[in-house]
């Protein structure tokens, strides 16, 4: 469906975002709270626009490539342009092919409409882009450098912040946020918390020209996370538990340190939650699949089902047993910090490939309240919004 827009400098309210590659509008959730508000959305994902449409129902959406648009369907002049390119091809769980591959080469088409709003003189005063950390060294970094110096070449000070959503939820996902700033002025200190050695490596790397324009943007340390992964769980009796077959096949994948973690947890007499997931590793040269724990509270980073960890699940320890099932949509949905108003799609399957491509909601939150809408002169609206 497309959505014509005035493709003259129209005034908008501010805050207006333009959010590219939205899948269900995660992103459009976590900057609400800011004071930001979607104009218009894309995503070429028919599921995922279903699931924008349940949610956002006053938000006009371009389902279709980002390649097919045109700055005419872009509606007025945009505080903030946000685009969670696709991550496939970059990701440190893939092939990584790197920008030139079909799916992350998908930002160059977002780019080419930012050049063009520019040309209309309706230039975003910033820019957020969120990828996976394999954007900072795949392609030997040259990705990485590419966008931040396209960044540079439209007038933008750019940064760099790299951000776990474990900070906030019970849920291990590092993701990278770009930032891109234009007549604004953002917050800037010394590299810290979201500045990962990686991050500084990458920044070591760049072109001398985009480094004489770097920023090291500041954001205030979150308050300690007091959530665990048992608290977002759905009660025992609501849930389907494998038998004692499928529990006994599943924990016979388990590697011998992570067999001696879970008799650990039995032994202690105590309930214990786990979160599982099955990777593949390679012992005297032989691929094995094996079941990894993790019984530190957090989830392990979630991925669409397609993905080769793809599936978790949740292992419980009680009474001298262990019983185990996977874990369900609407559980991924709490991990990446939605309310339990937000409708996901009736199959599991879609509602977990919706999550596992998602960007966690508190973490945007975080960055539009803490960066963005400061830079940008506007009013933070504390706990407004679809998101607990």
């Amino acid at each position: 469906m497309a959505i014509r827009g005035d493709n003259s400098a129209a005034k908008v309210a501010p805050g207006g975002v333009l959010e590219f590659f939205a899948g269900g509008g995660l992103a459009g959730i976590g900057l609400a709270s800011a004071g930001f508000h979607t104009l218009m959305a894309n995503d070429i994902d028919a599921a995922k626009a279903r699931a924008f449409r349940a949610n956002h129902h006053d938000t006009p959406l371009h389902e279709g490539d980002v390649w097919d648009l045109t700055t005419a369907d872009l509606p007025g002049t945009p505080d903030l342009c946000w685009a969670s390119s696709p991550c496939q091809d970059v990701s440190l769980a893939g092939a990584r092919g790197g920008l030139e591959a079909r799916r992350s080469g998908a930002f160059w088409g977002f780019w080419r409409l930012m050049k063009g709003l520019a040309d209309e003189g309706r230039a975003p005063r910033a820019i957020a882009i969120e990828n996976v950390v394999g954007l900072l060294t795949s392609a030997g970094g040259r990705d990485f450098a590419a966008v931040c110096q396209a960044l540079t070449e439209g007038g933008y000070r750019v940064g760099a912040l790299e951000m776990d959503a474990g900070l906030w939820l019970p849920q291990s996902r590092p993701r990278l946020f770009i930032v891109g700033l234009k007549d604004a002025a953002g917050a800037e200190a010394a590299p810290g918390i979201f500045h990962s050695p990686r991050l500084i490596a990458a920044h070591d790397r760049l072109p001398e020209a985009v480094k004489a324009n770097w920023a090291w943007w500041s954001l205030p340390a979150p308050p300690r996370r007091n959530l665990d992964l048992a608290a977002l769980l759905e009660p025992d009796a609501a849930v389907d538990w494998f038998d004692a077959n499928q529990t006994q096949d599943l924990l016979a994948l388990s590697a011998p340190l992570h067999r001696a973690r879970l008799e650990a947890a039995l032994a202690s007499g105590e309930r214990r939650v786990a979160a599982a997931f099955r990777r593949v590793r390679t012992e005297t040269g032989v691929k094995v699949q094996r079941l990894e724990l993790r019984l530190d509270g957090l989830a392990g980073c979630l991925r669409t089902p397609s993905g080769g960890s793809s599936r978790q699940y949740v292992l419980v320890c009680e009474a001298g047993q262990v019983r185990a099932r996977r874990l369900t949509g609407r559980e991924t949905a709490r991990l990446m910090g939605l309310a339990e108003a937000y409708r996901l799609p009736g199959s599991e399957s879609a509602a977990l490939k919706l999550m596992g491509d998602a960007v966690a909601v508190p973490v945007v939150r975080a960055l539009a309240e803490g960066l963005l809408a400061p830079a940008l002169g506007l009013r933070v609206l504390k706990g407004e919004g679809i998101a607990a």
